[in-house]
């Protein structure tokens, strides 16, 4: 194989990589990105066994052929070539020589016949899902994921698609994420309810971040499939069922309070440096026109900070993990956030204050301190 492709193409793909192999791995292969080069086009895949992607890039190719190679160490040379193409070729002996300018390197590869199959999304399959609405939905969700749930379905997201809705909910047992958007549409008429793995959904965030264009989705009885701008996220699927998170969305929380966002957030960061290091608990003493927001820990000190609320209610305490409620506030856009609460043992629910394209709630179990 020999190929010549532009920097900034291959570097910009390879990038995408890197969360998905296993330097570690005890399989060796899975350190490595395929290399395929035919026609005028060079595609890219890794794998971990659970995730897996393919890219491609545009490349000039005076030899076709494929071949593996670490796929961080490319990385990172290609990441420090000068800005200009890159000549990659298969030599004898199973090295492959990387050059750039005046540089020139050689990597050892791997027999290609040792990497994995990676599962293929049927050409026209899916649903169609507005790439902005997903990206919202990722950023506000995956940060309540546990990956270390006995519990397996726990270590992912559950994904709704109905004709003219989707929703994205993600728990670890003592706080929930849910957010719901419409969906226009109906290319299929049966709901689609399917688990995606944490890492999953941190890959799928990647390729979110840019881009306008609508995404693909899909599944068969053990795969995942994202066509994201030519790229493919193929993922196993998470058997199990999901909590019904339903019946943890509280009814009748009678007691409000609006914060400014910005404030609330800066309060609780100040306050959470004194809470108790393994607890992280801070204590919201709520009144009439304030709430005290504060910390102790024995081996530290304490905290107290108070911010002026619009609130006429009776007075109450009650306390939450500081980090919890900072995941939050900053997946939140909205400059005004609401708490809504029945009494300091039951659940809470917090959402943005305002219009959105989409409806977000966090409900989170108070601290008994």
């Amino acid at each position: 194989m020999e190929l010549v492709v532009r920097k900034f193409d291959l570097l910009k793909e390879l990038q995408l990589f890197q969360g998905i192999v296993e330097r570690k791995n005890t399989i060796p292969i899975l350190a490595n990105v395929l290399i395929d080069a035919k026609g005028e086009v060079v595609r890219l895949a890794a794998t971990d066994l659970e995730v897996g992607l393919r890219a491609e890039c545009k490349a000039s190719i005076a030899r076709a052929g494929a071949l593996t190679l670490p796929a961080k160490k490319l990385f990172e040379i290609v990441k420090e070539l000068p800005d200009t193409d890159i000549r990659i070729e298969e030599e004898k002996h199973g090295t492959v020589k990387v050059a750039a300018d005046r540089f020139e390197g050689r990597l050892q590869t791997l027999p290609r016949e040792d990497f994995p199959t990676l599962a293929e999304m049927a050409s026209g399959d899916g649903i169609s899902v507005n790439r902005g609405l997903l990206r919202e939905m990722v950023m506000k969700t995956q940060f309540a994921i546990t990956g270390e749930d006995t519990r397996y379905f726990l270590n992912g997201a559950l994904f709704v698609v109905q004709p003219g809705r989707m929703t994205l909910v993600a728990t670890d047992g003592h706080r929930l994420a849910i957010v719901g958007a419409p969906r226009e549409g109906a290319e299929k008429a049966e709901e689609v309810r399917t688990i995606l793995p944490k890492k999953t959904l941190s890959e799928l965030a990647r390729l979110l971040v840019e881009g306008e264009d609508e995404v693909r989705f899909a599944r068969d009885e053990s795969h995942i499939f994202f066509r994201i701008d030519g790229r493919l996220l193929v993922s196993r699927t998470i058997e199990g069922q999901f909590p019904a998170y339903e019946r943890v969305i509280p009814k009748n929380n009678d007691k409000r309070v609006e914060f400014e966002r910005d404030r609330f957030q800066a309060a609780i960061r100040r306050v959470a440096l004194l809470a108790n290091e393994r607890s992280r608990a801070v204590k919201f003493s709520i009144e009439p026109g304030r709430v005290e927001v504060a910390s102790q820990a024995a081996e530290l000190g304490e905290a107290r900070e108070q911010i002026a609320v619009e609130y006429n209610g009776p007075a109450m305490e009650i306390s939450f993990n500081a980090q919890y409620v900072l995941e939050f506030l900053g997946a939140v856009d909205s400059d005004v956030v609401a708490v809504e609460f029945k009494d300091d043992v039951s659940q809470t629910m917090m959402h943005p204050v305002g219009t959105t394209a989409y409806e977000y709630q966090y409900v989170v179990m108070p601290m008994r301190v």
